[in-house]
């Protein structure tokens, strides 16, 4: 009985020394005797193991992510509980008052409408004036035409006549040339080249009102901007801490650009209107000096031979019945 019971000590006992001493080879096939409590223990071990790496799991996970940053999520998928929604909504912007915008533009506004006044009246007055038919008369240019081209000698006191039935600027410069009548060519084309210019100036005189206008108007506009730019930064510094100085700023700013705003609006039109017409009186002077240019050769038989003088056309019945009674 002892000896059954000692060798199991002793063969375990010499198995562990020769586990220490590294000659045994084949452990692995060896099975040690191990009471209750040692295993016990050992499941009591793996199970604390166990529990401590998934409680230290997340952790662990949660602090890897903590050192990466938190992530941005995107504002689409930010989920609103619908108990976080209010019913405020915000206000509409209100629409700008023209009027009221253009009465806080200051005293400069002042002379910027007294120039768009001065701009619609010209505008007007030169849209009538510079009517074809005011300043060249279809029905004077079908009447000299028709002298010319009756078969007969030009007659200067019929066509004198028919200039003073339709005044205008084209019956003045043909009243110049008739009054020349019997004079060298070259007198005649001065004469005629002095009464077109003239006419030219006469009737472009107010065309530069409107070019006044396109001129004046945004300076005047730019003053008053940088004036009010001035009281804007000026205002700002004199508010009191705690104001919004930005908000104010800005205020003034845009009121501050109306009178640019204005003086582009009445600049622009002016500016187009000037050019409209001063292409119009080019081109009715063209008209004109082509038909004097169509009458001149008609006059080049009585030079040298008569003199044509206002007075003598004014009363038809004293005047001669030829020309050729006026010669020298």
């Amino acid at each position: 009985g002892e000896g059954g019971s000692r060798a199991p000590g002793r063969i375990g006992a010499a198995t562990i020394e020769e586990i220490r001493r590294g000659e045994l080879k084949h452990v692995w096939k060896m099975r040690l005797p191990v009471d209750g409590t040692q295993r016990h223990r050992r499941w009591a071990v793996a199970w604390l193991v166990l529990c401590t790496s998934v409680v230290l799991s997340p952790a662990t996970g949660a602090q890897d992510d903590g050192a990466q940053g938190p992530s941005p999520v995107p504002a689409a998928e930010v989920p609103v509980a619908p108990g976080d929604q209010t019913d405020e909504q915000v206000p509409a912007a209100e629409p700008i008052n023209l009027w009221r915008l253009l009465v806080s533009g200051g005293a400069f506004m002042i002379p910027i409408a007294a120039m768009s006044v001065l701009a619609v009246t010209f505008i007007i007055e030169r849209a009538l004036a510079l009517r074809k038919n005011r300043v060249l008369p279809q029905k004077l240019v079908k009447g000299l035409g028709e002298l010319t081209e009756t078969g007969e000698p030009f007659d200067p006191r019929a066509a004198y006549r028919l200039c003073q039935n339709y005044p205008s600027a084209a019956s003045r410069v043909a009243q110049a040339m008739l009054l020349r009548v019997g004079r060298p060519h070259s007198e005649i084309e001065h004469a005629v080249g002095e009464a077109s210019q003239r006419e030219a100036e006469r009737l472009h005189g107010n065309v530069r009102w409107l070019v006044l206008a396109a001129a004046v108007a945004p300076l005047l506009g730019l003053l008053g901007t940088v004036w009010g730019l001035i009281q804007a930064f000026y205002d700002t510094t004199q508010l009191a801490p705690g104001v919004n100085k930005a908000e104010q700023l800005a205020r003034g700013i845009y009121i501050a650009l109306v009178t640019t705003f204005s003086g582009l609006v009445v600049a622009i039109p002016s500016a187009v209107f000037a050019h409209y017409y001063e292409g119009r009186l080019q081109r009715l002077f063209h008209q004109i000096d082509e038909m004097i240019f169509h009458l001149m050769p008609h006059l080049e038989r009585y030079e040298g031979r008569v003199r044509f003088t206002q007075d003598a056309e004014s009363d038809p019945d004293t005047a001669p019945s030829r020309p050729a009674a006026k010669s020298r």
